[in-house]
């Protein structure tokens, strides 16, 4: 584990640098319907056959509902000062609604994980929702399809952790990556709702309006819980709270034609500023997402503009990887959520995006990660904390010494947090204050169950007890940040 590469990088990062891992509820927890937990629409997506490539559930997943004292004690072990995890609201609130009762149960579950971090040095990051509304808010009333009475229902589940978990939890994101929410669940309808306007694959659903819907709902509730919080819980928990948005590196495929520079520029404004532009810059969608989808798009009110605009303290960032954008002569499709863009893996010179993982859509490119960094902070001029990036790894089929000494991974994050991040940091003057790790353990990945393994930890799956090996790369880790994080 050489650190030949950022001999000269030593000490460029903040001394209160927060760096560890992000996890999902439902994708480690497990105990699904366990203590009085409801149900989620990823519990219902799960249980429906055909909907999940290996055909898995997430009913036990990880089972760190059971072992999360000794995942911390782990997590300590390699080095860790903060831990990102979401907090799974039907396990708080089990029919979701605002006049439906709290299971307490569920709040002290949370409760001595809050209690278990803290007590080993370890910072919690808590996410409100990372995607797994109750199922019982989808039935009453369509879930974020439904502005109006989905947003009282968020507003008052977050006042309950709030309540109960303010206290101790100092760093808080309301949405995990609407985006990748609204686009999978309600564009492509590979995830859960499933919902598109593809019926060999949704019942229901109408790809071209729904998206956009449901991110406005996203957006203003947002800034419903921003402004509780800052109102009747910040002056006396002195806390932060903002949002974690997606996005990859769109670059030129002919770097030279100013229609793919425009592309490209196009392609991040409908990825990254359709949410970015209203919280940070204008309290209002990109001009570009107007002219391609008129109507199509929700309009803000002028208090939903005000209530959006400067609603997030921070710019949560997830990034995994670069896609070469090129424009098209043709009209864009109803269906069309990209800019009227072609996608591809090459650029005009037969040169790749990057090194495959074992993800199709993933490759590693740090470069891009590095533009990207740039680009998001010249544009909303917001310290940026990574609330996400990693990678898979071919072959991770079963836990032996090579697997575990995975070196693939150990490079990507040379790459992502040496060469780019904390380049970025020094010779760019980007103003970055934490890096989170994808991810703590293997889990189940959503749609892709169990294949994909994005973990630091190779868990044994067939195992009871889901047997944990640590792989070197967190090892890795632990060691870059000594290096890269300025002594107090």
């Amino acid at each position: 584990m050489d650190l030949q590469s950022v001999q000269d990088l030593k000490g460029v990062l903040r001394s209160d640098f927060y760096h560890g891992y992000a996890t999902a509820a439902a994708q480690i927890e497990g105990a699904w319907n366990k203590d009085g937990k409801g149900i989620s629409i990823w519990d219902t997506f799960g249980h429906t056959p055909g909907k999940v490539s290996d055909g898995s559930t997430a009913d036990d997943a990880v089972r760190s509902y059971e072992f999360y004292r000794e995942d911390v004690a782990l997590m300590k072990t390699y080095g860790v000062n903060a831990y990102r995890f979401s907090i799974a609201w039907s396990r708080i609130i089990p029919l979701g609604g605002c006049d439906d009762p709290v299971n307490e149960q569920g709040i002290q579950y949370y409760s001595s994980l809050i209690d278990e971090l803290i007590r080993n040095g370890i910072t919690p990051f808590a996410t409100l929702f990372h995607w797994d509304i109750p199922q019982a808010l989808e039935d009453r009333y369509g879930g974020m399809l439904n502005q109006n009475a989905y947003t009282p229902d968020f507003v008052r589940y977050a006042r309950v952790c709030f309540e109960r978990f303010g206290d101790r939890v100092k760093h808080w994101i309301t949405y995990n990556e609407p985006g990748v929410y609204t686009l999978a669940g309600y564009a492509a309808g590979v995830h859960a709702p499933a919902r598109s306007s593809f019926r060999e694959r949704n019942a229901e659903g109408d790809s071209s309006t729904e998206p956009f819907i449901v991110a406005h709902t996203e957006l203003v509730s947002h800034g419903y819980v921003s402004r509780m919080y800052r109102e009747e819980f910040q002056p006396h928990q002195k806390g932060s709270i903002g949002i974690t948005l997606h996005g990859n590196w769109s670059e030129p495929w002919d770097e030279e034609d100013p229609l793919d520079q425009a592309a490209a520029e196009r392609a991040r404004e409908f990825e990254i500023s359709w949410f970015a532009d209203p919280v940070y810059k204008t309290g209002d969608y990109p001009a570009s997402m107007r002219a391609q989808l008129g109507d199509r798009l929700p309009r803000f009110t002028a208090e939903e503009s005000k209530l959006v605009l400067g609603s997030s303290e921070f710019y949560g960032m997830n990034s995994y990887t670069t896609f070469f954008v090129k424009h098209k002569t043709t009209p864009p499709d109803i269906n069309d959520h990209k800019g009227n863009v072609e996608i591809h893996d090459e650029n005009r010179h037969g040169i790749p995006r990057g090194e495959e993982s074992d993800t199709p859509w993933l490759r590693a490119a740090p470069e891009g990660f590095r533009k990207l960094l740039n680009w998001i902070y010249k544009r909303y001029q917001m310290p940026i904390y990574v609330t996400e990036n990693g990678t898979t790894a071919k072959g991770e089929v079963a836990p032996t010494p090579d697997v575990l000494d995975d070196q693939f991974r150990i490079k990507f994050f040379e790459g992502y947090v040496g060469s780019a991040l904390a380049r970025a940091v020094k010779e760019d003057g980007v103003d970055i204050r934490s890096y989170f790790a994808w991810t703590f353990t293997d889990n189940w990945e959503w749609a892709a169950g169990y294949s994909d393994r994005f973990g630091c930890t190779f868990i044994d799956f067939e195992s009871e007890e889901k047997k944990r090996y640590p792989k070197q790369s967190a090892y890795y880790l632990d060691k870059l940040f000594t290096h890269l994080i300025r002594e107090a």
